[in-house]
């Protein structure tokens, strides 16, 4: 078999044109045919927005190589933020910039700026930042120690670490709740967190993250380890959360996507192609490329 030329191996996918007598069900708009294969829509509009973090003309390098390419996006409290693409399009890239984890890679470069509130992030102490702005990533990650201290950790390095457990308690009742898990370890907080179930685990860890009272909430595939019943639970509060924290979830799981967000970026070899409301993308994209990813023909 003759070997693909470089060029080739690097051209994007070609775009599948869909058969307009395709009987498989689907979401249409009548000038571009058939697009998504949508799930039941449930939630309600937001009922307020709040510009928390604005990115402006991002990119990022990896030496010569360019990951996000001059992407500029609002993030808003009061809505929920998907990154959608397929894998290698740089959204977790770009959710990684947004509390400076990219730059925990050496050979990263950011140009462009990304502000919190109206200040460049990079005038903020990273670990304050992070507080501010915080991540909850693909494989939940409990510390090894109890479900209690999980959260009281998070508490006790904003704070004195000689503070008492009965001091802390309410702070770690309310972040429990947040995060819908109170009810199920009331009588367990003095139990390993590595013992719970994989989706009580992420949502410690939503806990955990919402302990430290941040303005933006930063969610790295949540549910992509999880079984069904988990992840709508997991996907039930996100929407909860949505009126107290700005968040921002990549995920690959469309489904999800159109499920949760009230706005989505689609991106795709670096560049945002599309950002629209999540009806609008996924029911009426502007893109033939939207159009094609949505719609299953890549990725």
């Amino acid at each position: 078999m003759e070997s693909l030329t470089r060029q080739d191996r690097n051209a994007p996918p070609p775009i599948r044109r869909l058969d307009p007598q395709d009987p498989t069900p689907a979401q249409t708009a009548p000038e571009h045919g058939a697009t998504f294969v949508a799930a039941r829509r449930s939630i309600a509009a937001p009922q307020f927005s709040i510009r928390r973090m604005e990115v402006d003309k991002v990119s990022i390098h990896y030496g010569a190589k360019e990951a996000v390419k001059s992407v500029s996006l609002p993030i808003r409290q009061g809505e929920v933020l998907g990154l959608i693409g397929p894998s290698g399009c740089g959204k977790t890239t770009l959710l990684r910039s947004l509390n400076r984890l990219t730059e925990l890679t050496a050979a990263a470069k950011l140009t462009g700026s990304i502000r919190l509130d109206d200040v460049d992030i990079r005038l903020i102490e990273p670990t304050l930042l992070r507080r501010r702005v915080t991540m909850v990533f693909q494989q939940p990650n409990p510390f090894p120690m109890s479900i209690f201290d999980n959260i009281a950790y998070v508490l006790r390095e904003q704070g004195s670490r000689r503070v008492k457990k009965k001091v802390l308690a309410p702070q770690v009742h309310s972040a429990l709740q947040r995060a819908g898990l109170f009810e199920e370890v009331k009588d367990n907080l003095d139990h390993p967190a590595l013992k719970l179930s994989g989706g009580q685990q992420q949502r410690l860890c939503i806990a955990r993250a919402l302990a430290a009272e941040p303005e933006v909430l930063l969610l790295d595939e949540p549910c992509s380890a999880l079984d069904p019943q988990s992840t709508a639970v997991i996907e039930d509060l996100i929407v909860k959360l949505r009126d107290d924290v700005a968040i921002v979830i990549v995920t690959h799981n469309l489904q999800q996507a159109y499920r949760i967000a009230d706005h989505v970026a689609f991106m795709y070899l670096g560049d945002l192609v599309e950002y629209n409301s999540a009806t609008r993308l996924f029911n009426e994209p502007t893109q033939d490329r939207t159009r094609e990813y949505v719609s299953g023909a890549f990725g």
